[in-house]
């Protein structure tokens, strides 16, 4: 095994945040040769090359972006460390931290957790907004107290609580024809440009499923992970697009329209925890009110 000195991880570290060796230097207190010689030990050490130089840029390799996903969960867990020690220095009421999918926190999550703080002016928190199956990830290794993801994604160190389940809807941009109706059936997207999701969203398989059985064909113009980027697309007037409410709700004054769709497709969520850990009290709190949040949707 490799000798790795901590200094040496830090650096990289550093480097992939900033971009450079000067920036690097600067955010951990040392020399720009010094962070050079960080990075060519720590290189020396795993036998990988970790940058390229490119006149007078260091890009990082495949190696290294695959690296840094590691060493950013170890920095996570000290970071857990450093705010734990804090919160007994200040008697603080502790510090939540939640991991939501990105049709939550785009908005309706954070709009949520504003007013669950404001109740409780001792509780810090922190909001990551991450794909699914990256924050069953962070609620099994403890980096998240709770977690919002699609229900369909398990993991056996993670319990899962449904959110009642609300309906996907169909988006449209302002000034298209669909737009004037209230609800929108597979034969209206018949031949019609569409914007789809990816196919590591569980919803996908659903909304493909439901034309696949009418007999609907789409023209299938243009795929993307997150129902933001296919909501500003249907903005811009390239297709239509079905995609979660929320996500909607956020997009409803910037050229789009969204409208109920028939037959219902639902986007199953659940909360998420650690089965390997106690529940803080807080965080039964915040699963319970916003499950209350969430129904009040429909």
């Amino acid at each position: 095994m490799p000798h790795l000195n901590p200094r040496q991880i830090e650096a990289f570290r550093a480097l992939m945040l900033t971009g450079s060796a000067t920036s690097a230097a600067r955010m951990i207190s040392v020399t720009q040769p010094a962070v050079s010689r960080l990075i060519r030990d720590l290189q020396h050490a795993l036998g990988l090359t970790l940058f390229e130089r490119r006149g007078a840029r260091l890009l990082p390799t495949s190696e290294a972006l695959s690296l840094y996903g590691e060493v950013e969960r170890s920095f996570v867990g000290l970071d857990r460390i450093h705010q734990a020690a804090s919160e007994l220095r200040t008697r603080r009421a502790g510090v939540l931290r939640i991991a939501a999918l990105p049709a939550l926190a785009n908005g309706f999550l954070p709009r949520f957790t504003g007013r669950f703080l404001a109740d409780r002016p001792k509780l810090d928190l922190a909001l990551y907004g991450l794909v699914s199956h990256i924050v069953v990830d962070w609620v099994a290794s403890g980096q998240c107290d709770v977690g919002f993801a699609e229900a369909a994604i398990r993991h056996a160190g993670v319990e899962s609580e449904a959110l009642p389940p609300v309906r996907m809807v169909a988006v449209v941009p302002q000034e298209h024809r669909l737009a004037r109706r209230h609800i929108l059936r597979p034969r209206d997207f018949e031949n019609e440009s569409f914007v789809s999701l990816g196919h590591s969203a569980v919803s996908r398989f659903r909304i493909d499923a439901i034309f696949a059985d009418h007999g609907v064909n789409r023209i299938m113009r243009v795929e993307t992970p997150l129902s933001e980027i296919a909501c500003g697309l249907v903005a811009s007037g390239i297709g239509l697009s079905i995609c979660d409410p929320f996500t909607a709700g956020e997009y409803a004054t910037r050229g789009i329209v969204a409208r109920r769709f028939e037959p219902s497709i639902p986007l199953e969520i659940a909360a998420l925890y650690s089965t390997q850990r106690t529940l803080p009290a807080v965080a039964r709190e915040f699963i319970d009110a916003f499950a209350k949040r969430v129904a009040a949707q429909q």
